[in-house]
């Protein structure tokens, strides 16, 4: 799940966005999807009618029916400064968690010693 609350810029922005997605290539709708989530954290699946195309008209239609919200920037940057703090305290648990419980290594694993195997018992073969 994205986010529902957005600065006047950002919707803009994003809706120019949506015209060049409905416009493009397969490619170009792909790449725009991608930046839509990862820049403004903005997925078009939490809006839409699955199934139909999403553009800047319904994009607008989300902002009317308030599954969109539109904010003042100050108020965004905050917002965006918290999920940033939040998104690093969950990495320094997950490493901490991490250090304190390490996983086993599996000599099995090791891509190496597997083709060793594997040849010592086929022989090599030429390719």
């Amino acid at each position: 799940m994205g986010r529902n609350k957005f600065s006047q810029r950002e919707i803009e922005i994003i809706a120019r966005l949506l015209r060049k997605k409905n416009a493009g290539t397969r490619f170009q709708q792909k790449m725009i999807r991608h930046d839509l989530r990862v820049k403004f954290e903005f997925n078009i699946s939490d809006f839409n009618v699955q199934g139909q195309a999403f553009g800047d008209q319904e994009l607008y239609a989300a902002i009317e029916r308030g599954a969109i919200q539109i904010l003042d920037d100050a108020t965004i940057a905050a917002m965006k400064e918290r999920r940033a703090q939040k998104r690093e305290a969950e990495r320094l648990a997950r490493e901490a968690e991490a250090a304190a419980n390490p996983v086993p290594q599996d000599p099995n694993a090791n891509w190496e010693t597997a083709l060793k195997e594997w040849n010592d018992y086929y022989g090599e073969t030429e390719q």
